[in-house]
């Protein structure tokens, strides 16, 4: 058997191990930080930093 992959939270930074969240595209979002996400409230302080942190996704890493 092989040892579970840790992938790393472009939200909250921590390392999970896979299936402990969603990846999109090629990006990593663990479940405690998709649940957050869709309970926060678009007038909430933290609206803007999720939108940042998911602006990663489209960025390309070697432009």
């Amino acid at each position: 058997m092989s040892e579970d992959r840790r992938l790393h939270c472009i939200i909250c930074g921590q390392h999970k191990a896979e299936g402990e969240g969603i990846c999109i595209v090629t990006e990593f979002i663990c479940d405690s930080c998709e649940a957050e996400m869709v309970r926060t409230d678009v007038q909430d302080a933290k609206y803007p930093f999720f939108i940042h942190q998911m602006k990663q996704i489209f960025i390309e890493k070697n432009a």
